[in-house]
Parts: C-alpha cells; structure tokens; sequence
C-alpha cells in the first residue's frame, strides 16, 4: 500500500482495552479494518458521530505527529531509522490511565510523572526529523488558524506541528470536539465501561510506525520495542 503521510504513534497492545476502544472508534489501525460500534445507552449523540474525527487515526497517542516524506527518504529508511531509535529507548512507565475531559474532546490521559514519556515523545520529534518534508504554504495557514501562541508558532515552524516538545501532552484521544455539555455526559457514560480496562500501572513498551492511506485511515506498518 502506498501512503502519502507517515507518522510515529503509540499503540496500545492488544487486549481488552484496545478491544473495546477500537470498536468504539469504529476502526482498528493496527488490523486496517472497520469494527462495529458497541451499544451504549445514556449517550447524547450517536457512536459514530461521536467518534467521526478521530476515528481515521485509531486508538493511538501521537509521538511524532503525521508527515510527508523528505525528498529523498523512504519509508525503508524511515522504518529502519525508527527501529534503531526504538533500540536504544527505553520503556517507559506511568501509574495508570485515566478517562479526562481536555476542553471539548475525551481521552486517556497518563497518571503519574511524565517526564520520561515527553522526552522520549521529544527525542523522536527531533531524531527522525530529517525523513519530513517542510510544511507548505497551504499546511502552515491551515496550522495557524488554530489561534497558535507565538511559541505554538515558533513550534510549529521548526518541527511542522505546534504541539511538540514543551507543548506536548500524551493522549489517547477517544471522541471528537463535543459542546462541554455533551463530552461531560458522554464521560458519565463512557467511564464505568472503560474503568475495569484501564492498565495500572501503565507500560509504554513500543513505538509504530503507521501510514496514511488515500482515504485518510491510518494503518499500521510496524510496531518496534522500546529495548534500550
């Protein structure tokens, strides 16, 4: 399959949680099929309104957010270079997950200190920076009309995404943006679901490469331990 953008997310392994949570976005990255939404009563929209924006992407936190190729790379070297950097990253691990509100869209958020998560969040950022392409003209304005803070902007500018580095914050995003109304009662519903799923602690164990395809899914093109 030929993609047109690449990026670098963290998947959650496969079990239960990740079981549940695929369906509930509708799309499994990591198998490249459509699931079938749960049913789930007490909800203020449907599932598959719900879950329409981030449902592309799957169950995913974004490490190195989605890119075009550099001139002159390939997805190869781009795989190769993620397998050494994996090799010589360690695991990192956090007390628990937890269902969060952040504004108007839900996800799972870590618990405990995430200092070790952000940098190797930012050591990808810069290590595998070589393999994208400068943004546009078209990308940067279509970055910008998101009322970016000058140092969003200064992010944005030299690593093509404004929320890298300082401005990173691990989610595993599970809806789109609700009126605050609606996201605190999809919590309400979403939570005793969810709540015997959540992994504590929380290992974050391995790093994917994935793919855009033509119609906007994300698919899973490798999955590489963090050994180092």
């Amino acid at each position: 399959m030929n993609f047109k953008r690449y990026a670098i997310y963290y998947l959650p392994e496969p079990g239960p949680l990740t079981e549940f949570a695929a369906a509930w976005l509708g799309w499994d990255a990591a198998s490249g099929q459509d699931m079938t939404h749960p049913c789930i009563d007490g909800l203020p929209l449907p599932v598959e309104h719900i879950t329409d924006t981030p449902r592309k992407y799957g169950l995913h936190a974004t490490i190195k957010p989605p890119f075009r190729l550099a001139p002159g790379t390939t997805e190869n070297a781009l795989n190769d270079a993620l397998a050494a950097f994996c090799a010589d990253q360690p695991a990192v691990t956090l007390n628990g997950l937890e269902l969060a509100q952040l504004g108007r869209f839900l996800a799972l958020r870590p618990e405990g200190d995430e200092t070790a998560l952000n940098a190797l969040a930012a050591s990808a950022v810069r290590i595998l920076d070589a393999f994208r392409a400068p943004l546009s003209e078209a990308e940067l304005t279509r970055r910008r009309t998101a009322n970016l803070s000058p140092e969003q902007d200064a992010l944005l500018l030299q690593w093509g995404y404004p929320y890298v580095m300082d401005s990173f914050r691990f989610h595993i995003t599970l809806t789109g943006k609700l009126p605050k109304a609606q996201a605190r009662q999809t919590a309400q519903v979403l939570k005793p679901h969810l709540a015997p799923l959540l992994p504590q602690p929380f290992r974050i164990a391995t790093l994917s490469l994935m793919g855009e395809a033509d119609d906007g899914r994300f698919h899973l093109i490798a999955r590489h331990e963090l050994t180092g």
